[in-house]
């Protein structure tokens, strides 16, 4: 059974931190681009940040680059999302996600997200 859970959100201030983290199993790892979008209400799931299966390549939104970093254990089939100076446009739902394609068929699995909220 594919299970991708995420934790690490709350309620943070403005310029504070969190580290989100998507513990995975039921699927190899390994062998999965993993990313993270995020769902603000009343707006479109958008990208966040990707990283390759090997974890040699990643990418960001321009609107965290330089504040979100991502990376993954392929040893503890986990994803984190380390995001620092937080800002209340970062509020959403965020969700880790798991791609690849084996033999030309696309696997594709999310988690249920986890809350993050940035306010004063």
């Amino acid at each position: 059974q594919v299970q991708l859970v995420e934790s690490g959100g709350g309620l943070v201030q403005p310029g504070g931190s969190l580290r989100l983290s998507c513990a995975t199993s039921g699927f190899t790892f390994s062998r999965y681009a993993m990313s993270w979008h995020r769902q603000a209400p009343g707006k479109e799931r958008e990208l966040v940040a990707g990283i390759t299966s090997a974890g040699g390549s990643t990418n960001y939104a321009d609107s965290v680059k330089g504040r979100f970093t991502i990376s993954r254990d392929n040893a503890k089939n986990t994803v984190y999302l380390q995001m620092n100076s937080l800002k209340p446009e970062d509020t959403a739902v965020y969700y880790c996600n798991a791609k690849t394609e084996i033999f030309g068929r696309m696997y594709d699995y999310r988690g249920q997200g986890t809350q993050v909220t940035v306010s004063s």
